[in-house]
């Protein structure tokens, strides 16, 4: 952590990353890394898996070399944060499919907000990240099923999960990076 600054890393192979590095970029004491290599991962001292495809980023990330590193560090205690296809990544449980890294003990369904046409935008509180209102994007979003013991729901949303918490993992269902809101990168790197 030279200077002061934390090397916040963005999983930069498929997906959100870029609208998440410019949200990185605007918080004070953080350094914003593109993870495309193992190398780069190794700088990281905390992750976040966009949104976007989670099957082709699980394929990328073993292309890349990066499957078994990012697995490691998950273990290790590597703070995380997967915001819809990346919350289907970290999630232990894929109903109806194998899971991907299986990092954190939820459940998540994929598409189950439905599909394209069906995305939308919720205003709510979620009291652990503010007192405030803010808007949340849903867009062919999971939703998360189920919470094992070791994980704590953050927010519902039309009688649904999509926000937990699992130490120093966080999974959303939606898109903070599309609406600017800083308040949940804060929360995650209090993690």
């Amino acid at each position: 952590m030279a200077g002061g600054e934390r090397t916040v890393g963005v999983l930069a192979l498929q997906g959100s990353f870029a609208e998440h590095l410019a949200c990185l970029e605007r918080l004070e004491g953080v350094r914003p890394l593109p993870v495309k290599t193992p190398a780069d991962l190794a700088r990281a001292e905390a992750l976040i898996l966009p949104g976007g495809e989670s099957t082709a980023q699980s394929r990328l990330l073993r292309r890349a070399g990066l499957w078994e590193p990012l697995k490691g560090r998950l273990a290790e205690g590597m703070p995380a944060w997967g915001t819809c296809a990346g919350a289907i990544l970290l999630a232990g449980e894929v109903v109806g499919e194998d899971p991907h890294l299986g990092a954190m003990d939820i459940a998540v369904r994929r598409n189950a907000f439905g599909s394209q046409l069906d995305s939308f935008t919720a205003r709510q509180a979620i009291a652990e990240v503010g007192p405030e209102e803010r808007a949340l994007v849903f867009i062919r979003a999971p939703w998360i099923e189920r919470v094992g013991p070791r994980a704590q729901v953050l927010c519902r949303v039309r009688g649904q999960i999509a926000a937990a918490r699992q130490g120093r993992l966080l999974a959303t269902a939606f898109h903070p990076e599309l609406t600017g809101d800083l308040d949940f990168y804060r929360y995650f790197l209090s993690l």
